[in-house]
């Protein structure tokens, strides 16, 4: 085995994963024609491998396998081997994973992947050893194998790659296949009790170990406690948030949630941190805190912005992809302590009542150490140590901040430090929502900047006007066709962020982000979005996501921008085409609700009340400034918020601004529901009521 070899063609690569392993033995090629033309003409099958910079077992194989020079010598004997980043070509990983997952019944990460050249997958797994273990076969039996079949079974091999390209055309068009249900409640009410059957009412969350933060079931269920006022939805949501922001997946001392846990407690995680997550999770502690006024929420999803803030924000305001689990090359190495090292950094009386608030023990709670998690609160603190609540938060605090910048010596973790269209989507609406939620004008600063990065780097005007997006930039290169997904989430982060500036400019972006969605991505025939545009690569699959999985699929997000837009600008024909889909996908919402809890939110959206609401007057005053501050004391989940400085300044496409007069030359706010308006009025506490009921 050498530890040193030439550069490979992932060397020109902007893919912090592939240059990862630019100096494999490994003849990598990136995905594209050359990679192809090559196994076409030596015919030879094509060995893909799928994974992401943050995954650790991606990085095991890679040290037990791709760096070892016999296993690399039989792979380029034998394959043409490509490498993909999944973040960077979703729609590359998810055509693949679904062959995968219908090979094996199961799928992950690192992903491996054996097709012909024409690329129909025919075998397919994840992680390989480098020998037999872990009762997985090693990977060069696994390699030989295909290599023998591969020449000795062409026929079959053909035939039976062909049965899979003909199962995975089915699979994906069987979702739109169903008959079509009346939209109504009762479909929101079965999806709810199948999903309340499956809540861990100990420790929160759903299921048993490993256990996913899930933001979007949470999310679910805050707008169904909103609908119906059921207190136990809002408690299964105040359980979760409660447990995993004192547990281990929350980083006690820097902020930000990891990407999982591995047991059922929330305390061990897998230690990267997703900028999506952290989106994600951001909007639903900001919106229990809606709910509940309960300042520990509140907090918590300022700390998770503020860390992403300090560690995965560029110069000019891109949001990084990921921080990795691993730093100098163990696990949760960067997190977790020894007893002996919190006594040595706080001394004897402090680290006993950090020790006894963050469960920190001399043989630790986690293979032999101490990963931080609260399990007592400061009262009992106070109590077990004979001091005052105060004395007990000043040690906390103090303790916290010196440990934090002992932490900050170590090595960290490395850093994705690519810039994905869509996860910067869903962090741009985080931004401007609890910017907007907590008064954090730094929050929607970020924002800001970062959608002017967005739109100055990532878009341009194709030959017939539509606005484009490319998906991925780097090292000042901004390349790959954008995907469904990277359109829809920039759309609603510029929704959030104009309902938090009142800038007309980024709802009008919006406007035209879903015109070329509706240009380049729908299904006239079914209806749906497809993944990739009309004019993307030719894959072997043109697929529709529906699933809301850790991040929410392209077609919810693009629903849900549709339905608001509808209702800002009249549109009927947006609201029609969603309900159209809705009503083919609403017995199967109902019956598998986890795999479309943010669907059903759009589907709680069509058929609710909607919040008109409408303010005229200078945005730049503080009386409007108050006001404006007045629409987000409530949780709103189905609203919208619209300003004009004067009904004579509205734009001509958003008829909510006609006739809208300012009252006494006072900031005015209009508030409508069901085709009804309350009483214009410039009474900040009048408005506040009328929000409410």
């Amino acid at each position: 085995m050498s530890s040193q070899h030439s550069p490979n063609r992932l060397s020109f690569e902007t893919s912090p994963y592939l240059l990862q392993h630019a100096h494999n033995p490994v003849d990598w090629f990136p995905w594209g024609e050359e990679a192809f033309a090559k196994a076409k003409s030596e015919n030879k099958p094509i060995l893909l491998s799928i994974g992401y910079s943050a995954c650790h077992w991606c990085h095991v194989m890679e040290c037990e396998c791709f760096e070892n020079d016999l296993i690399a010598a039989l792979m380029n004997r034998d394959f043409v081997s490509i490498k993909v980043d999944r973040e960077e070509r979703p729609e590359i990983d998810a055509i693949y994973m679904s062959a995968v997952q219908m090979l094996t019944g199961q799928g992950g990460w690192p992903m491996t992947v054996i097709m012909t050249p024409e690329g129909h997958p025919f075998f397919g797994g994840t992680y390989f050893p480098p020998e037999d273990r872990y009762g997985r076969p090693g990977f060069p039996r696994v390699l030989e194998s295909a290599a023998h079949t591969w020449k000795t079974q062409r026929v079959e091999i053909e035939q039976h790659s062909m049965e899979i390209q003909a199962q995975l055309t089915q699979s994906n068009s069987l979702i739109l296949g169903q008959p079509e249900s009346l939209l109504s409640p009762s479909t929101l009410e079965t999806a709810f009790t199948n999903i309340a059957q499956s809540f861990d009412s100990r420790h929160g969350g759903f299921g048993t170990a490993p256990k996913f933060p899930q933001p979007s079931h949470l999310d679910f269920l805050l707008r169904f406690h909103a609908r119906t006022g059921r207190d136990n939805a809002l408690q299964m949501v105040e359980k979760t948030l409660q447990r995993m922001a004192l547990g281990g997946i929350y980083d006690q001392l820097g902020g930000g949630f990891h990407r999982y846990s591995t047991d059922q407690f929330w305390l061990a995680p897998h230690f990267e941190k997703m900028l999506y997550d952290n989106a994600q999770l951001a909007q639903t502690y900001a919106h229990c805190y809606q709910v509940s006024g309960n300042a520990f929420y509140k907090g918590v999803a300022e700390e998770t912005l503020e860390y992403v803030h300090r560690e995965m924000t560029g110069e000019d305001g891109e949001f990084y992809s990921a921080q990795d689990a691993d730093s100098d090359g163990v696990e949760g190495k960067f997190f977790v302590w020894s007893e002996n090292e919190i006594r040595e950094a706080l001394g004897e009386e402090d680290a006993e009542v950090f020790s006894a608030f963050y469960d920190v023990t001399q043989q630790g709670n986690w293979e032999g150490h101490n990963i931080l998690r609260v399990v007592m609160d400061a009262p009992e603190v106070a109590l077990k140590f004979c001091i005052t609540i105060d004395e007990a938060a000043e040690i906390l605090d103090g303790a916290r901040i010196k440990l934090f910048k002992i932490r900050e010596e170590r090595i960290k973790p490395a850093l994705d430090d690519k810039t994905l269209a869509s996860w910067n989507g869903l962090m741009l609406s985080a931004m401007a929502e609890c910017g907007a939620i907590f008064g954090r004008q730094d929050f929607i600063k970020a924002a800001n900047a970062n959608a002017d990065f967005l739109l100055g780097n990532l878009s341009f005007r194709d030959s017939e006007g539509y606005l484009r997006l490319r998906r991925t930039h780097r090292l000042g290169q901004s390349k790959l066709n954008g995907c469904l997904e990277d359109y829809a989430f920039l759309t609603e982060g510029l929704i959030r962020l104009y309902e938090a500036t009142f800038e007309l400019r980024w709802l009008e972006t919006a406007r035209e982000l879903l015109e070329t969605m509706l240009k380049y991505f729908w299904d006239d025939l079914e209806g749906g979005f497809f993944t990739t545009s009309t004019d993307h690569e030719k894959l072997i699959q043109r697929l529709k996501d529906w699933d809301d999985n850790a991040i929410p699929s392209g077609n919810t997000v693009a629903m849900e921008v549709m339905v608001q837009i509808a209702n800002i600008t009249g549109d009927n024909s947006l609201t029609n085409r969603v309900s159209k889909i809705l009503r083919k996908l609403s017995s199967i919402m109902s019956e598998h609700p986890f795999g479309f809890t943010r669907l059903l939110g759009v589907l709680d959206a069509l058929i609710s009340p909607t919040k008109e609401v409408v303010i005229v007057g200078d945005v730049h005053e503080r009386d409007t400034q108050t006001m404006h501050a007045s629409l987000y004391r409530s949780f709103l989940p189905n609203h919208i918020f619209v300003h004009a400085i004067s009904p004579e300044t509205a734009s001509n496409w958003i008829p909510l601004l006609e006739q809208r007069p300012m009252l006494n030359r006072k900031p005015t706010a209009y508030v409508c529901e069901n085709m009804a308006c309350k009483a214009p009025t410039t009474d900040f506490a009048e408005l506040e009521r009328q929000l409410r009921f």
